[in-house]
């Protein structure tokens, strides 16, 4: 089980462990997010942000991905993928890295963080992406609205064949603080995201990230979705998500 399965040349099918909610024909925005991610890395240098623009529904296709330097460096980097489904961008990504280097004379202090429930939380339907993670909320519930906290394990590679990273895990699940804090129902009320950006501390230690999200709307159809990442040792970044809202 992975969510992708390499074909040779930068070309990748995607398993139905990418499908979105929405439309079982297409793939949520987590798996792209953490693939162009994962294709970004740089030796020696760790990924600092990465900004993840949609382009429109993401068909569940094969692709291909091009990978470019934009600004290469010793000490910091910025490099952008495109994913490219029938001939078309549907995904980019631009990545910024940061050469890690001696420990400042401060260092934060890291902030307690709400311990793992026992009991795993389970999404309605059984749509592929939802199925692929185990989800334990600290606060408010999957099926409820407004502010949710939830601790996250994604069972599976991201890539077939190869060993999943701590920023694969991050990337994976930071494209659903705008689903999991959602504050109108999804039947009535559309919440778009056109892109996502995740600014990273430093990679998750273990297979658990938490994620506390909350959505916040304006009086003239935009919103914003946020959340602050943490693992078991404390924060590790944080996720924005602008918002188009519009009834249906």
């Amino acid at each position: 089980m992975s969510y992708y399965q390499p074909l040779g040349d930068d070309r990748y099918a995607p398993t139905e462990f990418t499908e979105s909610p929405w439309d079982s024909a297409m793939q949520h925005g987590g798996p792209p997010a953490a693939l162009l991610g994962h294709l970004l890395r740089l030796d020696g240098l760790r990924l600092a942000r990465i900004t993840v623009d949609f382009l429109g529904p993401i068909p569940r296709r094969e692709f291909r991905v091009e990978v470019s330097q934009v600004k290469p460096g010793r000490l910091t980097a910025l490099n952008e993928a495109r994913m490219v489904v029938d001939g078309r961008p549907a995904v980019t990504a631009r990545a910024w890295h940061i050469a890690p280097g001696p420990q400042p004379p401060v260092v934060t202090e890291p902030q307690p963080v709400p311990p793992r429930p026992e009991r795993e939380d389970l999404f309605g339907g059984s749509w592929g992406y939802g199925r692929s993670i185990e989800w334990r909320c600290t606060l408010g519930s999957l099926d409820a609205f407004g502010e949710t906290h939830v601790w996250t394990r994604v069972r599976m590679p991201l890539i077939d064949g190869v060993p999943i990273t701590g920023q694969d895990r991050v990337l994976i699940v930071a494209d659903s603080a705008n689903g999991l804090s959602a504050e109108l129902p999804w039947d009535k009320w559309l919440s778009i995201p056109p892109t996502m950006t995740t600014t990273l501390l430093r990679e998750p230690a273990g297979e658990w990230v938490h994620m506390a999200t909350r959505t916040i709307l304006s009086d003239d159809g935009l919103g914003l979705a946020e959340a602050s990442l943490a693992d078991e040792s404390g924060k590790i970044g944080q996720v924005a998500q602008p918002l188009l809202v519009r009834a249906r």
